[in-house]
């Protein structure tokens, strides 16, 4: 069994939902420091604040004011999480945000006023798509250069109209943030995606190990304690006639059937541990075990076979050993490993029943388990009657195992 790495509880794979979340930007970015863009947006209100001017309760004052707070709230909500705004809201609240900064610069005689458009340009190229940024960058330049060009206010004597043009110009810098955002949240998501694959690829393998025991403990127990109780009510119908030697017989061939089911336990217990058993020794053994003596036949090149094949091909000659016991009672057995350059092939054949069969509780999941455990394997598994041939009329089970 490959080697599971144990997956923490508090590790459990994120709700669809936050997939949404995080695309839409509800996720910091590493290198995107809030509190600094908090306070790089607090120093341009708070230095507007104190340089602009004029500002007043009264005429061109009062204009100014109202054109600084338009600016500040434009400038403040670019904090907004972007999953919170609509693009069309976005787009619409930086656009008056571009008209108030260019009329800001026009009716201003003085101060940092142009450090508003500086700073909304560069966050339309953030939050903005590539198109939209460019044009609304453009526009924010024509504007504030046409404002400064045309003498529309106090403000043009003191800046040149060449710098209203460059107002537009940081928004390449919003652009290039917002693709290393991008590249940023690619690269995380990318492995979340590969650690959420990894856990289900991890759960599968769990999955398919507990299937893998569960078909060892039905082979263990099932077919066992099946057997045992076969026995055991053999010898409670036998009491009644009152031949105390078949009953010994019976009481007998339940104790073996105990010491066995030891036997088996330690078997599966190896298997489970991954240690390697001897392939041609414990067929022998189980056969021997099972009232069968020299009838395994081993033909072809003798080659080692994989641990994971070896304890199929055991685990169906116990299945196959213990339907053989209880559907077909004294008939004989024979085992046959053969080993081709293709494939690793396991046949058990059994003769028809010589005394009558004693009705048993089986699970029903014996045949269906040694068909999962050869599929695992990429291999095939046939049961059922011989049509043709010297062994016709005998009940075969064939496994073949690919090299």
């Amino acid at each position: 069994m490959p080697y599971l790495r144990p997956v923490p509880a508090d590790q459990s794979a994120p709700h669809p939902g936050d997939d949404a979340a995080r695309s839409a930007g509800a996720r910091p970015v590493p290198g995107h420091d809030v509190r600094v863009q908090w306070v790089i947006s607090l120093a341009v209100v708070v230095a507007g604040l104190l340089t602009i001017r004029p500002m007043g309760p009264t005429g061109r004052g009062l204009a100014v004011a109202a054109l600084f707070v338009v600016n500040s709230a434009a400038l403040l909500a670019r904090r907004l999480p972007e999953h919170k705004v609509p693009p069309r809201i976005a787009l619409g609240w930086l656009t008056l945000g571009v008209v108030a900064a260019a009329a800001l610069i026009g009716l201003s005689s003085s101060g940092t006023g142009y450090l508003f458009a500086f700073f909304l340009a560069g966050h339309i190229g953030y939050r903005l798509e590539t198109r939209q940024a460019l044009v609304l960058a453009g526009f924010c330049s024509l504007l504030c250069g046409a404002v400064l060009y045309f003498r529309l206010g106090p403000g043009h004597e003191a800046l040149p109209w060449v710098f209203g043009l460059a107002t537009g110009a940081p928004v390449l810098i919003g652009i290039v943030n917002r693709s290393q955002r991008q590249a940023v949240r690619a690269a995380i998501d990318a492995a979340e995606s590969a650690e959420r694959a990894a856990r289900a690829e991890a759960l599968t393998a769990v999955l398919t190990e507990r299937g893998r025991i569960a078909r060892d403990v039905h082979d263990v127990l099932a077919h066992s304690l099946a057997g045992i109780n076969m026995q055991l009510e053999l010898a409670d119908a036998l009491i009644d006639t009152g031949d105390l030697e078949k009953v010994r017989e019976a009481h007998a061939k339940a104790h073996s059937l105990v010491k066995e089911s030891l036997k088996q336990a330690q078997w599966t217990v190896h298997a489970l541990r991954e240690d390697a058993l001897p392939l041609r020794e414990t067929l022998a053994s189980m056969l021997a075990s099972s009232g069968h003596r020299d009838v395994l036949t081993v033909t072809g090149t003798v080659r080692d076979v994989p641990a994971q094949a070896v304890q199929s091909l055991l685990r169906i000659a116990q299945e196959a050993l213990t339907n053989a016991a209880r559907h077909a009672p004294g008939g004989a057995v024979s085992m046959e490993l053969a080993f081709t350059p293709e494939s690793t092939v396991l046949r058990i054949r059994n003769r028809p029943a010589t005394r009558p069969a004693v009705p048993g509780a089986g699970s029903g999941m014996g045949l269906i388990g040694m068909r999962e455990r050869v599929a695992l394997l990429g291999g095939t598994l046939t049961a059922g009657p011989v049509t043709e041939g010297p062994h016709l009329g005998d009940w075969q089970v064939e496994a073949v195992i690919p090299q």
